[in-house]
């Protein structure tokens, strides 16, 4: 793709009024801002919550189900009704959308994440806007995203966007709960720096996830090359703001460009089969600055769970998590090479992502 990809991710708290009900003229706004980039050059991919909250206007209330069929229902019903909606908003810029419905299953191999990625590639190139979100008809709770904050951050990771933006009901990071007195909003995030001990892990109302969730996604994006902005949807030309450079919401600062294998495997967490456990040498090496290294056997002290060749692994270090990898051996020859040298790397860098690092 020639232009830049922006991934514009709204949250449920962001179009849903009081009432539950849908926020019609504030989606009006954000959609001409969408329509507004394109025609200044951007390809934008959205990633809208909104279908359960849309579902309950208009299901009553019948006999008892279960949560899981519950939400079943709801998005089946009010999918429809949030498409019919942003069809006819993005109808009013003489834009064309395209739904996408997808489940964490599809990004577990790298032929059907390739899949996806091709037919993102050919709705943009055909000048059509996707519109993403979650298949909760078909989702059971093992198989469901955290919320749409991670499907948007498998997005932007697969079309190597240049931005995530996160349109959230409030207006960023704040280095205590917003509501206390004295609450500073955190503008920047560099890379590396800690934010666990300042964001709260309250959820919102509407929807699944909360600022961990989010604050979590954004680190790992920013990892990977992809400036991420947590900005308050409801807030004046909000979009318009980021792409300006203005000083909104909470921006996560880049660290560095991986190539799109490494940015898959950064995203591969839930696909990964087994674990490789590593010695002290290993670790000094795999984590050293300086220079980029491979995982070789010698290294290795463990080989844990079974797995084939080419499959995404988890990299232990004293029973942490420290990155995934794609493996050269199968669980079952690693086994009897374990601690040997001159073999090939069980880890190619070309194939490793290191957690924060």
């Amino acid at each position: 793709m020639d232009r830049p990809v922006l991934i514009v991710k709204i949250g449920s708290n962001v179009i849903a009024r009081p009432n539950g009900s849908l926020n019609t003229f504030l989606l009006r706004t954000l959609v001409k801002q969408m329509a507004d980039l394109r025609q200044s050059g951007y390809d934008v991919l959205l990633v809208s919550s909104g279908a359960v909250t849309a579902g309950r206007q208009q299901v009553t209330d019948g006999q008892k189900t279960d949560p899981v069929t519950q939400r079943q229902v709801l998005a089946a019903v009010g999918q429809a009704q949030l498409m019919q909606l942003y069809r006819d908003l993005f109808g009013e810029h003489n834009t064309t959308c395209a739904q996408i419905l997808v489940t964490k299953e599809d990004f577990r191999s790298r032929r059907h994440y390739l899949n996806i990625r091709n037919c993102l590639d050919g709705i943009l190139r055909h000048q059509v806007l996707p519109i993403v979100n979650e298949n909760d008809v078909v989702s059971v709770t093992e198989l469901m995203f955290t919320d749409n904050d991670e499907l948007a951050g498998l997005l932007a990771s697969m079309m190597g966007a240049q931005r995530l933006i996160i349109l959230t009901n409030v207006d960023g990071i704040y280095d205590r709960p917003p509501n206390q007195v004295g609450a500073r909003l955190i503008t920047e995030v560099a890379p590396q720096q800690p934010l666990n001990a300042l964001i709260s892990a309250e959820k919102s109302d509407f929807g699944r996830g909360g600022m961990r969730t989010k604050s979590r996604i954004a680190r790992k994006l920013a990892d990977l090359g992809i400036g991420v902005y947590i900005v308050n949807g409801q807030a004046e030309n909000a979009l318009e703001k980021v792409i300006e450079g203005q000083k909104v919401g909470t921006h996560f600062l880049p660290n560095r460009k991986v190539s799109p294998v490494k940015r898959w495997i950064g995203q591969a967490e839930n696909a990964q089969q087994g674990s490789v456990h590593v010695n002290d040498g290993a670790y000094r090496a795999l984590t050293q600055q300086e220079q980029a290294n491979s995982l070789l056997l010698v290294g290795v002290i463990k080989i844990e769970g079974e797995f084939s060749k080419g499959e995404v692994v988890q990299l232990k270090y004293q029973g942490n998590v420290i990155g995934l990898g794609k493996s050269y051996y199968a669980s079952s020859q690693a086994q009897t090479l374990v601690g040997q040298s001159d073999k090939k790397p069980i880890i190619h860098y070309d194939h490793l992502y290191l957690s924060g690092l």
